[in-house]
């Protein structure tokens, strides 16, 4: 095995060449330093590297809860919006979903409708999924992201809870390989914020043509499986309780 450790001699600093014998005693000794720092470290890491895991309150059946996004959430490829997201949502948890989706939409648009949709519908959740938009028509990433923030600093301030849902992030290796990868935007904004986040849900969907009506929409089977997701990730940020 090859010392890969830098030669003393490299610092510039004068050195005296050790013995063949002092070289060993050296690194026995720095190998057993080594252990014990390792020892020493490693039970206190859990406790460094991750916060508490983000949870919100329970909502109840029945409340309204307000899906805001753009064709994914209205349901494009479905073959009609009873097939959508939301629609497949509200049949598994009893809430009332409002499918506030707009084919098209970027983060800019969906923030102008954002304060009549919650003066309208004062939900007790908002499941905001946008921005897919803005990245397939290479618009400015920053001001993407300041407007999904405003959007969640809206939501917060008229008293609904958030479940931020993340969008693939179109790349040249993904045009050839089918694999998608949320686009990191959103769980820096969800950590920044401090808010819940779906992952992965419209990348596993859309990287399977199974599941995909055309490139970028789902089929009603692919609606389907990322409303289920979403319940699974509601449960574990304790959204949704049953």
């Amino acid at each position: 095995m090859v010392d890969s450790r830098p030669d003393p001699a490299q610092s510039g600093l004068p050195v005296d060449r050790p013995s063949c014998a002092d070289v060993a005693r050296r690194r026995w000794i720095a190998r057993g330093l080594h252990g014990l720092a390792l020892a020493v470290a490693l039970p206190v890491l859990p406790a460094c590297s991750s916060r508490k895991p983000i949870r919100g309150q329970p909502v109840a059946p029945g409340s309204t809860v307000l899906a805001l996004g753009d064709s994914l959430t209205y349901g494009t490829g479905a073959g009609g919006v009873q097939a959508s997201y939301p629609a497949v949502l509200a049949q598994l948890t009893g809430w009332q979903v409002v499918n506030a989706g707009v084919p098209g939409d970027t983060a800019a648009q969906a923030l102008a409708r954002t304060p009549p949709l919650l003066d309208e519908h004062r939900p007790a959740l908002v499941l905001l999924g946008i921005g897919g938009n803005d990245f397939l028509r290479r618009l400015d990433e920053a001001a993407t992201r300041a407007y999904v923030q405003r959007i969640c600093e809206l939501a917060r301030a008229a008293g609904a809870q958030l479940l931020l849902i993340a969008v693939p992030r179109p790349t040249l290796a993904a045009k050839f390989t089918g694999s998608l990868t949320d686009h990191p935007m959103y769980g820096e904004l969800a950590e920044a914020l401090r808010i819940p986040l779906h992952r992965q849900g419209w990348a596993e969907v859309l990287g399977d043509e199974r599941m995909r009506s055309d490139a970028i929409h789902a089929n009603a089977a692919g609606y389907e499986a990322f409303a289920r997701g979403l319940v699974a990730t509601a449960r574990a940020a304790g959204l949704l309780v049953g």
